[in-house]
């Protein structure tokens, strides 16, 4: 495994085999992924820090998801790579979308974890006051929002490790980043599901209310054979709070692929 320093991205590569383009949400990193290491075992994985996000530097410009897509595909291609596997979560998820839309040929399936369509107008407005908290007081009083509001409680009472790793995660960001992040989601507009061809996998938690499974319906519903699978008692973290589900799902799917 490798860090390597792409510019406005930095990305984690490592194994050997068709590529596999893994992206984050709001407040996520590449270890978002760390629990799905092993059972893509075979492909060469690529897992990317956004700009402004993990290790990759804070762009002085505003961001948006149209440029964390022009960034992801640049990178990619820096690395020799020209069609992939891409999986998203959250934030992420809508990347991902993006990508299969305007660069269908560099698409070789889409998984799908927490997917989003759009913010609802009352997220758009809760977009932008996070964006302004953590610009005025840090990232301490978003973690334990992020906490409360996006875990399941079974794995508040649980699993601890996961909210620490969680917590952890928000921690780290970097204030300016995160809120430019914020700024960037709360703009989204949704893309044409319908324009999406490649072969969809769709993973939500049941008590995800970030990402509620009604949109990832309406997104199967609107995607040409996507398959959707709902996971028991998790929240909006699936690959950290159900890792063992989230790695048989994604194996299946891209054996099948």
């Amino acid at each position: 495994m490798s860090s390597v320093d792409l510019g406005q991205i930095t990305a984690e590569v490592a194994g050997e085999g068709q590529p596999v383009v893994m992206i984050h949400g709001l407040g996520g990193t590449s270890n978002t992924f760390q629990p799905l290491m092993n059972a893509l075992a075979g492909f060469r994985i690529i897992r990317i820090d956004l700009p402004g996000a993990g290790r990759s530097r804070v762009p002085q410009d505003d961001l948006s998801i149209e440029k964390f897509t022009s960034a992801v595909l640049s990178a990619t291609r820096t690395l020799g790579v020209e069609r992939a596997h891409f999986v998203g979560h959250s934030m992420g998820t809508l990347i991902c979308q993006q990508i299969a839309v305007e660069h269908g040929a560099c698409v070789l399936s889409l998984s799908l974890f927490g997917a989003l369509v759009e913010p609802p107008e009352a997220a758009r407005t809760g977009l932008t006051a996070r964006a302004r908290l953590a610009r005025e007081q840090g990232m301490e009083p978003i973690a334990e929002q992020i906490i409360n509001a996006t875990v399941s409680a079974e794995t508040k009472a649980a699993r601890p490790a996961a909210i620490a790793f969680v917590r952890e995660t928000i921690m780290r960001q970097d204030p300016l980043g995160y809120a430019k992040h914020c700024e960037a989601l709360a703009k989204f507009q949704a893309v044409d599901h319908k324009r999406i061809k490649a072969p969809t996998l769709l993973v939500t938690g049941d008590s995800d209310v970030v990402a509620p499974p009604s949109m990832a319906q309406l997104i199967g519903d609107r995607v040409a054979g996507a398959s959707m699978h709902l996971l028991d008692r998790c929240g909006h973290w699936a690959t950290v709070e159900k890792p063992a589900e989230c790695c048989e799902k994604i194996a299946n799917f891209l054996r099948r692929v």
